[in-house]
């Protein structure tokens, strides 16, 4: 394995992904790019909507299979970017554009090793690839819509920026529609029942109240109000108020036990939210985790969210570059960390598809 040639070709391609606006529902040419890289090598590629997944050349039914997928869908870009987003510039060893770190550095890592494996034979285990849509919305044509027509999955690696660090556990999410009702009236006129400080007091609790139990890999359970809104005009007290809270899940409570407390605590009204997004793990005796470990490979547990969430199988999430640099204006990724991305996949897979 030529590193430094396949670090280029895979660079190459980011640079080219980059270059294409691909915002989450809108990645028709970026998923033709991606099923082009793939059929240059000669693989057999498939297409349903934006996702692009192949299988390895020695695909037997008699073998489990690990399914390798990362997502070429982005966020838009928000106002603060001072560079074109969708201009990539290789600068001081970095390489800026929208979608940089999150996900195509773990993209085309991923796709240049499952080109080189593609047609190794001996393996333990089948290999997928799926370059999937709409990660970033959770939308229903994204990887949702391919895992019914792939083969079985036993197990899934997840590329995301991690810092090539292995995420073991992966918190879920549950987002939360509340309104605090009240009662209109003039604001020159002692009338009316204001929702907004009907809303306080809840809004305070999100803010202040701690889960009893913590999971061991993933800690507390945290809620965060992230969005308010109320009110008319200046002169109108509002009869309602809404307001949106991001709460992540850990393994130590079912989304419905998070949802009762709620209950008890709060006095806003709330709708009946999604709870599909669970937290996701991997035991820490399963081989790849094993596999990870000889190799140098730390774990830890995520905070954050990604497509884990829909593979019922185990899944682990690793990939270069770092989540603190994700959704950030002026995104990149340091192009050294792309061919370290590519190293430490290739000697995972190594190590533990021949053992």
């Amino acid at each position: 394995m030529d590193i430094k040639i396949l670090s280029k070709q895979a660079t190459s391609l980011l640079k080219q992904l980059i270059s294409i606006p691909s915002i989450s529902g809108e990645e028709e040419q970026t998923a033709g790019v991606i099923k082009e890289f793939l059929e240059n090598d000669g693989i057999q590629v498939k297409r349903l909507h934006n996702n692009i997944y192949a299988t390895n050349f020695e695909f037997s039914p008699d073998k489990p299979t690990l399914l390798l997928n990362s997502h070429h869908d982005t966020i838009k870009p928000n106002s603060t970017w001072s560079r074109d987003p969708f201009l990539p510039v290789s600068e001081d060893g970095k390489l800026y554009g929208l979608g940089s770190n999150d996900a195509g550095a773990s993209l085309v890592s991923l796709l240049t090793v499952f080109r080189y494996f593609y047609k190794k034979r001996g393996l333990n285990h089948n290999l997928i690839i799926a370059a999937t849509a709409e990660e970033e919305s959770s939308g229903v044509r994204g990887i949702r819509a391919v895992l019914p027509v792939l083969e079985r999955i036993d197990l899934a690696i997840v590329g995301e920026p991690t810092g090539m660090q292995m995420a073991i556990a992966e918190k879920g999410l549950i987002v939360l529609r509340c309104q605090a009702k009240g009662v209109s009236g003039h604001a020159a006129r002692d009338t009316g029942e204001n929702a907004i400080l009907n809303a306080l007091p809840d809004i305070q609790w999100f803010s202040n109240y701690r889960f009893p139990h913590e999971s061991k890999l993933l800690g507390p359970v945290k809620m965060t109000v992230t969005m308010i809104g109320a009110g008319t005009q200046h002169n109108v007290i509002p009869d309602r108020c809404d307001f949106t809270v991001d709460i992540r899940s850990t393994d130590a409570y079912q989304h419905q036990e998070i949802l009762q407390t709620i209950r008890e605590h709060v006095r806003s009204d709330f709708s009946s939210p999604s709870l599909d997004l669970s937290p996701s793990s991997i035991p820490v005796s399963h081989p790849l985790v094993k596999a990870a470990g000889k190799i140098g490979i730390a774990t830890f547990g995520s905070p954050t969210l990604s497509d884990q969430t829909f593979i019922a199988a185990p899944s682990a999430k690793i990939g270069p570059g770092m989540s603190e640099r994700s959704h950030t204006a002026d995104e990149f990724v340091y192009e050294k960390e792309i061919e370290q991305g590519i190293v430490i996949y290739h000697n995972l897979l190594e190590e533990f598809l021949n053992n």
